[in-house]
């Protein structure tokens, strides 16, 4: 074992760090540096995450939501039985919200395309009583 699962190791058992937070940081510690010479595609996400932490010591607020992205999938399914009449008035309003998506162009094909972008998002907030986290994974 390595020197440096072993400091990860050694804070997960201290509690420095959540089960989440060194599986990632091991995950991290088995990816190839950026100048290596192997070079492995990305693996496709299976989830959407949110998760949310108390910034104040005296509270427990933690939230850490796993969204599997297959329910896009489905979603995408469902949004076909909305009337034709409806995706402009849906669209328009996304887009007065910054969300730039027409959903009567969304199907099973470029859904991959939308999937893909997801996981080049990250989302962090931090606000005065919270950290919120929104990533692919």
């Amino acid at each position: 074992m390595s020197e440096d699962r072993r400091k990860i190791l050694d804070m997960l058992a201290a509690g420095k760090l959540t089960a989440d937070e060194a599986e990632r940081l091991i995950d991290a510690l088995d990816r190839p540096s950026p100048g290596s010479a192997s070079i492995e595609p990305k693996p496709f996400p299976k989830f959407l995450r949110v998760m949310v932490d108390a910034l104040d010591a005296n509270e427990h607020t933690v939230v850490n939501v796993r969204v599997p992205l297959q329910l896009l999938r489905a979603g995408v399914k469902l949004a076909s039985l909305i009337p034709p009449e409806a995706y402009s008035q849906v669209t328009e309003a996304m887009g007065a919200k910054g969300i730039k998506i027409d959903l009567s162009q969304l199907n099973a094909g470029n859904l991959n395309d939308l999937i893909e972008a997801l996981s080049e998002m990250t989302v962090d907030v931090d606000a005065e009583a919270a950290k919120v986290r929104v990533f692919c994974e």
